[in-house]
């Protein structure tokens, strides 16, 4: 069964929407972006998430004792790492905390992701490498550079209903990562969500 998550909630009407349809994981983004949100705010929005989904904290070069507070005190489920996070930084963290680290690839070669993959996450993010951006960007990557892996991953850079059920049964990802696609003007649009649940969703029926 594909995973599914949405990234990027800021608003109670976006947990409301998840809630609805239960997508496995849902992002919040603590690193520079427009989708961005305090501690304070993950926390309220945390408190009203259907407990069925895991809270996804995504962050660039934070702070190791930042994370291990947003851990400890259930804010987040797991943590996923967008920047330029080495080995020994993973270590450092997993050290410190019980929640599963993914790793985000902004791809850029088969090279790069086959050495991505000797990290010491948990599971990796393969994304769409766009220059002096860490994601976000909301375009696909060549996916021909995807190799065989023995990790988990998941898939994520400009997925939406059109292209996700193409993606999913070609390259098998552990899951999906959403975020622009079920947007409509910056918002998260309920529909969209809808959509793409159910469509990955009705991949397990085949």
């Amino acid at each position: 069964m594909t995973k599914i998550k949405i990234c990027g909630l800021t608003r109670k009407e976006d947990i409301e929407a998840v809630n609805r349809w239960l997508p496995d994981y849902v992002g919040f983004v603590f690193c520079q972006s427009r989708r961005r949100v305090t501690p304070e705010q993950a926390a309220l929005l945390k408190t009203d998430l259907n407990v069925r989904i895991k809270a996804v904290g995504v962050f660039v070069n934070e702070s190791v004792p930042s994370i291990v507070k947003l851990c400890n005190t259930c804010v987040i489920d797991v943590v996923q790492l967008h920047g330029d996070e080495s080995e020994a930084y993973i270590m450092e963290l997993k050290d410190q905390i019980d929640c599963p680290v993914i790793k985000v690839v902004r791809v850029q070669s088969t090279e790069q992701v086959r050495q991505a993959e000797k990290l010491s996450c948990d599971l990796l993010l393969l994304d769409t490498y766009q220059k002096a951006e860490y994601g976000g960007s909301g375009k696909t990557f060549d996916h021909s550079m995807i190799p065989l892996l023995e990790k988990r991953f998941f898939l994520a850079g400009g997925l939406e209903n059109s292209n996700i059920a193409r993606v999913i049964e070609k390259y098998n990802p552990y899951g999906v990562d959403i975020s622009s696609g079920v947007e409509t003007d910056g918002i998260k649009d309920e529909d969209k969500i809808r959509q793409i649940v159910q469509t990955v969703r009705s991949l397990e029926c085949k």
